[in-house]
């Protein structure tokens, strides 16, 4: 039989209470348990006043029976897993390999460090973990979005954690509001975190700054705009052809004095469509009228007040078209008022959820950002797992989606049906 050796050590806290520490050992003897030891420690708390908490001055995180029985820790620090070594009897790089999924690992050893882990509530120290993992990964990617406010980018963002999960990957996202500088301070963070991989919606007006992460190794895709001054993989959407499609249509249905309302000038989507629309006008023949063009609007408040002032000049547009769903909303929030909703049509670009419940419905160029999302996050994984090669830009076609609003005729209707 295996001998027990018992070890006593009294100490006194502040608020009275005696604390006994036992030190079992459990020493093999000839046999089965040959060459085996097993250290539990176990708290006795004598309490000679109120009830208190118990002092967590040792660095056990845990309390066990001596029957080996493990129980929940009195402690309010986190666990380590020193402590989820010690729970479970076995060494600390044990402990790490079925953390890390590493091999070598019986799996009767690693239910026994997973029962343990789970006792405590341990969760693993992934800054630390990734440094000592076989292929150095800490299984997170960063994600930089232009702005959450922005529904378009909400759905690129979901995209890109369903497939992240598939891969056993976790996602640190940020919102850049649209702040050139917010763009470089939130990489900066990322790279810190030692995420694998970043996912970046381009805010500055140059990416250059990227290419000391491209030299260490570390994969970038750029979402929705492409970069400036760094060549490298990048999913975007058919911006200047979207738009293009949507003047289309409204010259289509009589439309001459057609408004355009734009994001902010230094957005590279809000230059594309743009371009887009006055590459449409041009090509039918028609002058671009510069006071129906207003760029940098941002948010609903701004749509709303420049598209009331638009709809009461003299000579108002007839037809406009919203390059961003925000603003498509504040234009649509000044129809109402102005009691207009009927007469001006109105394409806008990116799809809006509740499109289809006003009257008239929003006609509007659909994006496809769950697709955009996922093709970014598989050509993030195809480089993380080694995919050489130059880098690929792809472009995501748009649809129009005609729902009414975009079909109200305009004074050239006639002609145009003649």
């Amino acid at each position: 039989m295996a001998k027990m050796l018992v070890t006593a050590a009294p100490r006194r806290s502040d608020a009275e209470e005696v604390v006994m520490w036992f030190t079992v050992e459990l020493l093999g003897c000839e046999g089965s348990l040959s060459e085996t030891r097993q250290r539990c420690q176990v708290r006795v708390y004598t309490r000679c006043r109120d009830r208190v908490n118990p002092p967590a001055t040792r660095s056990d995180s845990f309390v066990t029976s001596v029957s080996g029985e493990p129980r929940p820790a009195l402690t309010t620090r986190r666990p380590t897993m020193r402590d989820v070594a010690e729970l479970a009897g076995v060494g600390i790089k044990t402990v790490s390999r079925v953390v890390n999924g590493e091999p070598n690992v019986s799996a009767q050893t690693a239910e026994r460090v997973r029962r343990a882990a789970a006792s405590l509530h341990y969760e693993p120290d992934m800054h630390a973990g990734n440094l000592r993992r076989a292929d150095g990964r800490s299984r997170t990617l960063g994600l930089l979005v232009s702005s959450v406010a922005n529904p378009f980018a909400a759905q690129v963002h979901r995209a890109i954690e369903r497939v992240a999960t598939e891969h056993g990957y976790g996602v640190l996202a940020t919102s850049l509001e649209d702040d050139p500088d917010a763009e470089v301070r939130a990489v900066a963070a990322l790279a810190r975190r030692r995420v694998d991989g970043f996912v970046v919606t381009p805010v500055r007006v140059d990416q250059t700054y990227l290419r000391v992460h491209v030299d260490r190794g570390t994969p970038i895709v750029c979402v929705d705009r492409e970069p400036r001054g760094l060549d490298t993989d990048s999913v975007v959407s058919a911006n200047t052809e979207g738009a293009a499609a949507a003047v289309r249509h409204l010259i289509s249905r009589g439309h001459r004095r057609i408004a355009f309302l734009g994001d902010l000038e230094r957005i590279q989507t809000a230059r594309l469509r743009l371009d887009g629309y006055i590459q449409e006008l041009t090509a039918a023949g028609f002058d671009v009228d510069r006071s129906l063009v207003v760029m940098g609007l941002h948010d609903e408040a701004s749509a709303t007040a420049v598209a009331r002032r638009l709809l009461t000049l003299p000579d108002p547009p007839t037809a406009v078209f919203s390059s961003q769903n925000l603003v498509t909303i504040g234009t649509v929030r000044a129809l109402q008022q102005l009691g207009r909703e009927n007469v001006v049509a109105l394409v806008g670009f990116d799809d809006i959820e509740t499109s289809d419940l006003l009257k008239p419905g929003i006609t509007t160029v659909a994006q496809d950002p769950d697709r955009i999302g996922r093709l970014a996050a598989e050509r993030l994984f195809a480089r993380i797992d080694g995919e050489l090669g130059p880098p690929r830009h792809l472009v995501v076609p748009t649809r129009l989606v005609v729902r009414g609003s975009g079909e109200i005729p305009g004074p050239g209707a006639a002609t145009t049906r003649a």
